[in-house]
């Protein structure tokens, strides 16, 4: 056993989409037009938001914030993917897949608070309009986005040790990173209370989460249906459209992947929910935001123009 043990915490073999060997060279090209898709739309948009006047704005600092988020979360998981695409020996070292998971764990969570202040920042946005800008200060925005990466390194720490704590029995990973649930079935023991802190403090950010959501958008319905206009109740709804989607879609997959019972699905749905939330919604994230926003749109065509006018002159 301690032999088997010190190999196994040399390096894991990560099987990915071993099932479908004839698929690599497809699997190569979706994965690396979707990762340079995810990269050019959410650098495109920190940078459009750093130099664009109208977007210095509380509302546009979180979304700055959340591009980052994407473009470095997708980076955690993506490169690694595409190596191992083009690769016959698919391995990571133990110290890789542990500081993979960790910042993996942590980014995940820490876009999950991010979500919720964003939608603290609609309620102030809509409920108290006039006072937005005094509530919502440089301080205060700041202060939400420093508590969010807390929570997220908090949970990460959490959930590393509580993972890296098992001895693993195999170095056969069943998935295309380093994950709890395919890491769990490596274990030589019994893993109840692993699953239970699983379960516990997964539950917990994501009640602590979508209670935050929940309530700032009861606050904000209310708001708008109180709007004596049609218009104005469209423009309200309109407003909080794209966050409402974007919250939908990543909470609907989490709670899919880490709470539901992994015995209701095989590991291939797994693997396709994870490739959904770790390299699907942070490509649609930029994307969702700047299709629907008029402020975005409108910066965007100005920066086009200037550079069109000077390519002129």
């Amino acid at each position: 056993m301690s032999v088997e043990n010190s190999t196994v915490k040399t390096e894991f073999y990560l099987l990915g989409f071993s099932d479908h060997p004839e698929l690599q060279s497809l699997l190569f090209a979706v994965f690396f037009s979707i990762y340079s898709i995810t990269l050019m739309g959410n650098i495109g948009m920190i940078v459009l938001i750093t130099v664009s006047p109208n977007l210095h704005i509380p509302m546009y600092f979180f979304l700055w914030m959340l591009s980052f988020i994407d473009a470095c979360s997708s980076s955690v998981i993506a490169p690694k993917l595409l190596v191992d695409l083009i690769s016959d020996k698919k391995v990571i070292s133990y110290n890789g897949c542990a500081t993979q998971f960790y910042f993996c764990c942590s980014l995940v969570d820490t876009e999950s608070f991010l979500l919720a202040a964003m939608a603290y920042d609609r309620y102030i946005a809509i409920c108290n309009p006039l006072l937005y800008t005094v509530i919502m200060s440089k301080r205060v925005c700041t202060q939400l986005a420093f508590e969010a990466f807390l929570g997220g390194t908090m949970s990460s720490i959490i959930h590393t040790t509580n993972t890296f704590q098992l001895s693993f029995c195999s170095k056969e990973i069943n998935h295309f990173f380093c994950d709890m649930t395919p890491l769990f079935s490596l274990s030589c023991f019994d893993t109840y209370t692993h699953d239970i802190i699983l379960v516990f403090f997964t539950s917990l950010v994501e009640a602590v989460c979508l209670l935050a959501v929940l309530l700032s958008y009861m606050y904000i319905i209310v708001a708008i249906l109180k709007t004596g206009s049609a218009e104005g109740r469209k423009k309200g709804f309109s407003t909080c459209a794209s966050h409402l989607a974007v919250i939908t879609i990543y909470h609907g997959t989490l709670i899919f992947i880490y709470l539901c019972p992994s015995t209701g699905h095989s590991m291939d749905i797994d693997k396709m929910t994870s490739v959904f939330y770790t390299l699907i919604i942070p490509m649609l994230n930029p994307l969702i935001y700047s299709l629907r926003n008029k402020n975005v749109k409108f910066a965007f065509r100005k920066i086009i123009s200037k550079k069109l006018f000077f390519l002129v002159i």
